[in-house]
């Protein structure tokens, strides 16, 4: 898959997965998530990805300091609900941390490495997104504020809007992506943590 090379410079997220580790799929159980893998499960690169992938990479570090942050031990809660559009972060979200609803890995046997119900809707949290430790019940709120930074709107309007014209269709995936650099350079501005 060709992509903007910018997608290389973005910070990896990575984590441990006991899970992962027991069946052998990752040496030590270390998951190391690029941004253009999350693009590809997308199936795009848009605000929405680059600020779930950037609520995830702040997020966990805030949540877990140094250590790494564990894979399947992370409760996820949007106070927006899936009719507000949430569905595409969720989805970003839980592939890095392995949080599910009810379609998620049911466990072992033994109950073990349960992966469902750990992602909520519609919970009234004072921010976007809260992420909780299993372990020790910390929990960090997070934000995604692009409008700090570009006008998403504004620009999809430059190809959709009545205004649009032949040469700013032809140049609009390569504007698009160029707002998503600034994003993504900009993640201090963008990603408010509480």
């Amino acid at each position: 898959m060709k992509y903007p090379k910018f997608f290389d410079e973005i910070e990896h997220i990575v984590l441990t997965d006991e899970l992962s580790e027991f069946l052998g799929s990752a040496e030590n159980g270390i998951i190391d998530f690029s941004y253009p893998e999350i693009v590809k499960m997308a199936g795009h690169s848009c605000g929405v990805v680059s600020g779930a992938y950037l609520m995830a990479l702040k997020g966990l570090k805030a949540l877990y300091g140094e250590e790494l942050p564990q894979r399947g031990n992370i409760k996820v809660e949007f106070s927006g609900t899936l009719q507000d559009n949430t569905g595409v972060a969720a989805q970003v979200l839980s592939n890095i941390t392995g949080a599910t609803t009810d379609t998620g890995f049911l466990g072992l046997p033994n109950g073990k490495f349960n992966r469902r119900n750990l992602m909520f809707f519609g919970v009234d949290i004072p921010a976007a997104v809260r992420f909780t430790r299993l372990d020790t019940g910390k929990c960090v709120d997070i934000s995604y504020i692009p409008e700090k930074v570009v006008d998403p709107k504004r620009t999809l309007m430059t190809a959709l809007g009545p205004d649009a014209t032949e040469e700013s269709k032809k140049t609009f995936p390569v504007r698009w992506q160029e707002m998503i650099k600034t994003i993504l350079d900009n993640v201090d501005k963008v990603i408010e943590l509480k």
